[in-house]
């Protein structure tokens, strides 16, 4: 498996992933890879784990969900893998559900996300972020 190291979409990627059509409830499946030591871009907190800054973004990214109406509905630590081959597995995995899209994009252009953005950014090596919605919907 290749890490990917994107941490933020490309504005085309924003654009088409925001502005397609189907507005119903959807679920994010984060797949997240914490860096060994935090990277804060002002260099600050350089003792802290990836995993430890990540925690700080976690801690408030539950109530910037909630506030558009979503929820947090799982989060837990990847630790085996019993089908597949992979070079590594993900650190851990995150599943959030959203009423709709432009709700998830009123949450990340919030005043309250973007203050713990930065928690997020310095915590994570790579992600995967794939959106998806219940069967038959």
């Amino acid at each position: 498996m290749k890490v990917s190291h994107q941490l933020h979409p490309s504005p085309e990627q924003a654009m088409r992933f925001f502005s397609a059509d189907d507005d119903g409830p959807i679920c994010m499946v984060n797949l997240l890879k914490f860096r060994d030591k935090a990277a804060y871009a002002d260099g600050s907190d350089p003792e802290l784990s990836g995993r430890e800054a990540y925690a700080r973004y976690a801690a408030g990214v539950q109530a910037c969900i909630a506030v558009v109406g979503g929820k947090l509905r799982f989060g837990g630590t990847v630790t085996d893998l019993l089908l597949g081959e992979v070079e590594e597995l993900w650190d851990m995995v995150a599943i959030a559900e959203y009423p709709s899209r432009k709700a998830m994009f009123a949450m990340v252009q919030s005043p309250e996300y973007q203050a713990i953005a930065k928690h997020r950014d310095a915590g994570l090596a790579g992600q995967l972020n794939i959106c998806t919605r219940a069967a038959g919907e």
